[in-house]
């Protein structure tokens, strides 16, 4: 509260509320503050309802470890201009009854992350696709729901799509992936860990198809063999770093070229990997120069 001339008193909310307090004021709060200042009072109740509908940002995670599902569906119902979403806090009971509004009528959506949303549907992938065209980056990491043909339809509608995070989504086979390559060029960042399924022939699109690629998460991908490494080094310029950990089939004649530009692997060499062994097993540590 101050005062001013005339002895009048002014508080926070004789603001204007949009052009001032929503604006320039409540965008340096965190989330769950704001939550909580709806409790204060009716004035305060409704003008973090005007905040919400015009928040751009909503990442559940600043909330706390859990939010109600009445609460989600209260703060997302009048916001039309979302254009990052975070789905990870709601991740154990959000389904796409709740979903599919929001989905609806937020057309300007960038970046949705739904990680770990087990309780979706390909319905709500096939949602994002028609009503997203902007869309550059989305996680669907451990969503098992997640078929060929909810993704051919991300890839036909999103085709400016920059990073997607397909790991563990265990029914998807090569043709998605090589599908998904030749509509989404733009790639830069591209998972598809965890899935026994990928194969040289997914590797191999991707790197011809995705020029930009910058990041390869190619973890437990067990049937990818070094030939299509080999494609990635010489297809890739501006790949930074390649993750193989778990593909045995993948060994130092493939990586060493990317090594030698400087690519960040996660897969240690062979004398670093036969000195780290040796260290344990034989309790050498202070006599091995790790340099050598």
């Amino acid at each position: 509260m101050e005062e001013g001339t005339g002895g009048q008193k002014y508080q926070l909310l004789d603001l204007p509320w949009e052009d001032v307090v929503v604006t320039h004021i409540f965008c340096y709060l965190p989330l769950r503050h704001l939550v909580s200042l709806q409790r204060v009072s009716k004035q305060f109740h409704a003008v973090i309802q005007v905040y919400l509908a015009n928040c751009r940002t909503f990442d559940f995670t600043q909330i706390g470890r859990s939010i109600p599902k009445e609460a989600f569906c209260a703060m997302l119902r009048d916001n039309k201009v979302l254009q990052n979403l975070a789905l990870q806090n709601c991740s154990d009971w959000v389904t796409d009854k709740e979903l599919l509004p929001v989905i609806g009528q937020n057309q300007h959506l960038l970046r949705i992350d739904m990680r770990g949303c087990v309780c979706l549907s390909r319905h709500s992938l096939v949602a994002v696709s028609l009503s997203c065209a902007h869309l550059r980056h989305l996680g669907l990491a451990h969503c098992e729901w997640v078929d060929s043909l909810s993704l051919r339809s991300l890839a036909d509608h999103c085709g400016g799509l920059r990073s997607i995070d397909l790991t563990a989504c265990r029914q998807l086979k090569d043709e998605a992936i090589c599908y998904l390559a030749k509509k989404c060029p733009e790639l830069a960042s591209l998972s598809v860990a965890v899935n026994a399924n990928i194969t040289d022939v997914s590797v191999e699109e991707v790197a011809k198809s995705c020029r930009e690629l910058e990041q390869l998460d190619l973890t437990g991908c067990l049937r990818v063999r070094n030939e299509s490494i080999r494609t990635v080094a010489e297809y890739c310029p501006k790949l930074q770093s390649l993750k193989v950990n778990h593909c045995h089939n993948v060994t130092e004649s493939s990586l060493g070229v990317l090594r030698k530009r400087n690519v960040e692997i996660d897969v240690e060499p062979p004398l670093q990997r036969a000195l780290v062994l040796l260290q344990d097993v034989v309790g050498f540590a202070p006599f091995i120069n790790l340099q050598i």
